[in-house]
């Protein structure tokens, strides 16, 4: 078996779609690695990678907005596809297993976690609130040690 694993920014917003009675979640994930060519010049090189999350649980879809940083992982498929000029495009497409987000541009983090290798999805809490004095009815002078 092969595993990719990929970790990037999504270009667009993505499309839940039904495909023979089973729900579909399309989304596409670009990667950029900075990198300095023979002469010294600083050079960008974008990956972009086709997922397809095949599950029932689509509650993470309102989540994979444009902009979101994702980790997603499962195996590569490598399509072809005829091309305008009558040449044959190549693309890499990830089946994905499990996806999690990592936030937005501008987030720390979503609070939100994509699922295991089941493909399923948890609720993570968000950041914790210590209650006040007030709202805490139960004894303080019990302690765990």
């Amino acid at each position: 078996m092969i595993k990719l694993q990929v970790i990037g920014n999504l270009g667009k917003d993505c499309v839940t779609n039904t495909v023979n009675g089973k729900n579909v979640i399309n989304f596409n994930v670009a990667h950029t690695e900075k990198f300095r060519d023979a002469q010294g010049n600083q050079k960008d090189k974008t990956i972009w990678v086709e997922c397809a999350y095949w599950t029932d649980r689509t509650g993470i879809a309102p989540y994979l907005k444009k902009g979101t940083q994702v980790y997603a992982e499962g195996t590569p498929e490598v399509r072809t596809y005829p091309k305008n000029d009558g040449t044959t495009g190549v693309s890499l497409t990830l089946r994905v297993q499990s996806v999690q987000l990592l936030g937005s541009r501008g987030e720390s983090g979503s609070g939100y976690s994509g699922g295991s290798e089941g493909g399923g999805y948890a609720a993570q809490a968000g950041p914790s609130r210590v209650p006040s004095a007030g709202e805490i009815n139960e004894p303080i002078d019990d302690l765990p040690f």
